[in-house]
């Protein structure tokens, strides 16, 4: 009721600053212009200065003048009275929505408001609450997904520990190389997990520090594969890292850490490729770009899964890849880090049991030409 009374008053307000200052305006012609010409217009008529009934015609004329403006006036204000209310009520119903929508929001019930039809202009800012609402809601999924996957993989390692340290208190366990080596990899792990989640956020704040130096993208193919043909060949794994495929071009990147996006793709692809299956590392050259692509034969993406795969610890499958001891931030990373040298990560699957395909794309130039 306040903010109808308030936008009543307000509307009426400025219509009759409008009405008086052409009120004030007509007032001063009719007295500035309007006597002398009716004047003049009496003695063309033949009424001269001496005429008796001049004053008397001219004093009715002002009296008319006068009773005009002021009906006219009245008039108008009542008019604008009426249009004020009229377009309070009009509007009064979308805002009170709107009013009710954002403490909603604001109380974490994310609804919608719906387009209230009396402009383009309210139905713009529907739209934009709707689309603030769905963000908010993504959000809040996404943080509580955060916080409770967060949350499972601190516990193994944190309960690990504490079942070391209650069993060495209890005399039931040994202080020796296992337990120090349990020890030690969970620790590692948590340790991992921290500057895992530091270095996202440093990348999607533009702090990550890059120490870039131009870098063969034949190398970068090379050691990549190096690292882990003995890990997939422990599993069965077929690698094809071929070298010449990127042979003659360069990029400007951060070694060590174009390094660990690459080596994030292919463990990922490690963990989800069964044994007797391939994975490829290539590059695919063009006048100012390389894409370097990491291609399964492994299990898949599904279609819903592909536009949350680079979220902070989502999993399509979530009990398979903490079976496969995914923490499910490597991607988000790899993005991360790519996108801080001016490139992309994208992914491509076909679906379930038809391979998963993963491409950095990065600015690249010939050997031997300068930026």
């Amino acid at each position: 009721m306040l903010t109808r009374r308030g936008l009543v008053t307000r509307l009426l307000v400025t219509q009759a600053i409008v009405l008086v200052a052409g009120l004030v305006i007509c007032w001063g012609v009719a007295i500035l212009v309007g006597p002398p010409l009716f004047h003049q217009h009496l003695q063309q008529a033949g009424h001269t200065t001496q005429s008796p009934e001049l004053d008397h015609i001219e004093d009715a004329f002002a009296s008319a003048n006068f009773i005009a403006l002021a009906v006219a006036l009245v008039t108008a204000l009542l008019i604008a009275l009426a249009v004020s209310v009229y377009l309070t009520r009009r509007i009064q119903g979308p805002l009170t929505a709107l009013a009710q929508a954002a403490g909603d929001v604001a109380q974490g019930r994310h609804v919608h408001v719906s387009a209230s039809g009396i402009g383009a202009e309210f139905d713009q800012l529907a739209v934009a609450f709707n689309q603030m609402a769905d963000r908010l809601d993504s959000v809040e999924d996404t943080r509580r997904r955060l916080l409770s996957d967060l949350a499972h993989e601190m516990r193994t390692p944190v309960t690990t520990i504490e079942g070391y340290l209650e069993g060495l208190e209890d005399g039931v366990v040994e202080w020796d190389e296992d337990t120090a080596s349990v020890m030690r990899e969970q620790a590692s792990r948590l340790i991992r997990l921290i500057e895992d989640i530091d270095d996202v956020s440093r990348a999607e704040e533009g702090r990550m520090q890059l120490e870039l130096h131009d870098a063969a993208v034949s190398d970068l193919i090379w050691n990549a594969g190096a690292t882990f043909r003995d890990r997939y060949a422990r599993k069965g794994v077929n690698l094809l890292a071929d070298p010449r495929r990127g042979a003659g071009y360069v990029v400007s990147v951060d070694a060590q850490r174009m390094a660990q996006v690459l080596s994030n793709l292919l463990a990922n692809a490690l963990r989800h490729t069964t044994p007797g299956g391939t994975v490829q590392l290539s590059a695919q050259v063009a006048t100012d770009t390389v894409t370097l692509t990491v291609q399964d034969t492994g299990e898949g993406i599904p279609a819903d899964a592909l536009p949350h795969l680079f979220e902070r610890f989502y999993r399509g499958d979530t009990a398979r890849d903490r079976d496969h001891g995914g923490a499910g931030i490597g991607l988000t990373i790899s993005r991360a880090i790519t996108e801080a040298h001016g490139g992309r990560l994208v992914a491509h699957s076909d679906g379930p049991d038809m391979g998963a395909e993963f491409s950095v794309v990065l600015p690249a130039r010939p050997e031997g030409r300068r930026e």
